[in-house]
């Protein structure tokens, strides 16, 4: 029997990044939602991602957190009170129980002074065991599975209910993004997801050109976003002499998953906006070169992962940088995607230029 049977909890979770982590976590509040009517929860995010943890229908409260900023300068942040405020409003609130999902130090540490209990992975299940001495129950979570899988599994335990059969759901619905609708091309079209922070994580830019020409070819529209001068760089010279390749405004996140939303399918590197095209349960087709989609890869229905075992090893391909992607060629890449030719409407290709 549950211990919350005659009343709704009220939980803090700590996962404060990356954008890829703190969506990983979402299905563990759909698992928690369903097992325990009435659970409400509270969300220690960074501020850069504060927005994800408001679209889960059971999140109340975002507190943002800056601990990539404070870090740049910490008596500047001791001095301007940030810390302290935000020491404050923790203390200030009532919660039945505190759940850090990131175990790590930085993450363990904001948990210090709460009077609820405080659950986490221990010292064998964390990335950085250290962590685990911050928490008043530290939970042995198996190593070797797939990062939803274990945030899934420490809910369930934390919270004393039977974890579901079955992958997780993100609970993110459609209607959340139409009020940027108005972005969306008015025909069929491909998201190309060419951005990622690691520079051995990019596909080869040649390889995007001659990708974007299969499928402007057989009638899509490709939409390109991006997030800082180098990928809108990248994302021009992809465009370059095709007419259909469509480079997007500088846009928010709720505008990119908007986006996202819409599109037939996606193709993407290792990177955020991947796992978030997973979350909206759009169909997409993710590169990895140099590393693995094992643990972290992009979770969820129609994700097909593309790796260095689906290729022939012995392709090479001088010139292609990074040369550990040479063998996941645009024609690899278009048989994965499995499209078909969709009509040439001229009008349509008229309103998207």
């Amino acid at each position: 029997m549950s211990q919350w049977q005659n009343k709704a909890p009220r939980v803090l979770i700590v996962k404060t990044s990356s954008l890829g982590d703190v969506i990983h976590t979402l299905p563990a509040l759909t698992d928690a939602a369903k097992a325990i009517p009435g659970i409400t929860f509270d969300w220690i995010v960074e501020e850069s991602f504060s927005e994800i943890p408001s679209w889960h229908p059971n999140v109340t409260n975002i507190i943002p957190v800056a601990i990539r900023r404070w870090r740049k300068s910490i008596f500047k942040t001791l001095r301007s009170g940030e810390w302290s405020e935000f020491r404050s409003r923790l203390k200030q609130s009532d919660y039945d129980l505190v759940i850090d999902a990131q175990g790590l130090l930085k993450s363990a540490i904001l948990t210090k002074g709460l009077k609820a209990p405080v659950y986490g992975l221990d010292k064998d299940s964390a990335r950085e065991p250290l962590a685990a001495r911050f928490y008043s129950h530290p939970q042995a979570i198996a190593k070797g599975q797939h990062a939803v899988e274990r945030v899934r599994q420490l809910f369930a335990k934390a919270l004393g209910y039977e974890l579901p059969a079955g992958k997780g759901h993100f609970a993110l619905e459609a209607e959340l993004f139409a009020d940027a609708r108005n972005l969306r091309p008015p025909c069929s079209y491909l998201v190309f997801v060419h951005g990622t922070t690691w520079d051995d994580k990019h596909w080869p830019e040649s390889y995007w050109i001659e990708l974007a020409k299969k499928a402007t070819k057989a009638g899509y529209v490709v939409c390109l976003p991006w997030g800082n001068d180098k990928e809108k760089a990248r994302a021009e010279r992809i465009a370059a002499e095709n007419s259909r390749v469509l480079v997007l405004p500088k846009l928010n996140l709720r505008e990119v998953a908007s986006v996202l939303a819409g599109a037939t399918k996606v193709v993407a590197v290792d990177t955020g906006l991947g796992h978030l095209t997973a979350a909206l349960e759009v169909p997409a087709v993710s590169l990895y070169g140099p590393t693995s989609p094992v643990l972290v890869g992009a979770y969820g229905d129609n994700q097909q992962h593309l790796t260095l075992d689906d290729c022939d090893p012995t392709i090479s391909a001088p010139g292609i940088t990074p040369a550990i992607f040479a063998p996941i060629t645009p024609d690899i890449v278009w048989n994965a995607l499995a499209l078909e030719s969709v009509a040439d409407n001229t009008e349509q290709e008229k309103s998207v230029e």
